[in-house]
């Protein structure tokens, strides 16, 4: 079972002056590739805070997946993708990539997602929309090959070819 953490970046949600329903959603959406969640908080946009949780949910919990909802947009308070920029070890621009023209399918805003997927040591990042339905949109194009990434990254499968090299 893989273990992930949420974070929803929202200065409303951290005052709790909005519910959380892009997090909730999540909660709900993780259980469809066999993970639990174990660590969930709702943190203000604030690059530094952001940033030091999910370094310490990486290194120190060994989480297999973070992921985040909010704070991609063009807002100056939206700092999520510098703060999971800030710890990444590697970048993996193909989940944000197919996250946008999944999104694209519904709406044009969604060329203005500055959203990022990384990897920190075993644990992959992946910055989420900040709306319920575009999380549920996105969850749906990404999720199919999320357990597959996660069991390499953690060295428990081979590689993605699906046969013998050709020549």
């Amino acid at each position: 079972m893989f273990r992930v953490g949420i974070i929803t970046a929202s200065d409303k949600g951290s005052r709790g002056e909005r519910e959380d329903l892009s997090g909730a959603a999540l909660r709900e959406l993780v259980r469809e590739i066999g993970a639990e969640v174990v660590e969930y908080a709702v943190l203000p946009d604030e690059r530094t805070q952001l940033a030091a949780t999910m370094r310490t949910w990486a290194d120190e919990l060994g989480l297999d997946l973070i992921l985040t909802t909010g704070g991609t947009g063009f807002a100056l308070r939206d700092v999520t993708p510098e703060a999971t920029l800030e710890i990444a070890d590697r970048i993996v621009p193909g989940i944000a990539e197919v996250m946008r023209a999944e999104s694209l399918k519904a709406t044009p805003k969604a060329m203005l997602s500055r959203a990022v997927s990384v990897l920190r040591k075993q644990t992959l990042i992946i910055n989420m929309p900040g709306s319920p339905k575009a999380v549920r949109e996105c969850w749906a194009a990404i999720a199919p090959a999320l357990p597959h990434g996660i069991e390499i990254l953690k060295g428990e499968a081979g590689e993605c070819a699906a046969g013998p090299v050709q020549g």
